[in-house]
């Protein structure tokens, strides 16, 4: 079977795994870490209550990200026109770009949370920006190596 991957449908596949991505290591983080670890809120530069109300914020954003994400993925298979490795590219993109904003920017940058509130953040703020990293890293060159072909086959799209 030949599947007709047009430029746009390459655009949209990866987007698509970019907003899951993004959207599934929010949740998880919000999950495990705010939630089950009670590590941090959102925003901890205020009361208790106030964290909270963040942490709604953040986790309709996560679920937003998701949801548009996979309804970008339903859409692309109902046209015959998803590339599963395209979007897993994407995923990888998605959730390491999310992790590693979170670890410079809202950690360090704005300050507005710590991973965890321990005396050697250091070894936490490195590993969570390396697994980051390794996901950009492996993300991108699955992107690469699926760049927009014209007739590319099924079998070799998967």
């Amino acid at each position: 079977m030949i599947a007709n991957y047009t430029k746009s449908s390459s655009i949209r596949n990866l987007w698509s795994g970019i907003l899951f991505g993004m959207g599934i290591v929010a949740f998880i983080d919000e999950t495990v870490f705010h939630q089950l670890l009670h590590w941090h809120h959102f925003y901890d530069k205020s009361t208790t209550a106030i964290g909270l109300v963040s942490d709604g914020f953040f986790h309709a954003f996560s679920w937003f990200a998701t949801i548009g994400g996979l309804f970008m993925f339903a859409d692309l298979r109902r046209k015959k026109a998803l590339w599963v490795k395209r979007w897993w590219g994407g995923i990888l993109l998605g959730a390491g770009g999310f992790q590693l904003y979170d670890g410079t920017v809202q950690h360090k940058l704005m300050g507005i949370h710590q991973i965890r509130y321990v005396e050697n953040v250091l070894v936490y703020d490195i590993v969570w920006n390396v697994i980051a990293a390794a996901m950009i890293l492996a993300g991108s060159v699955i992107v690469v190596n699926t760049g927009y072909k014209k007739n590319e086959t099924v079998a070799n799209a998967r």
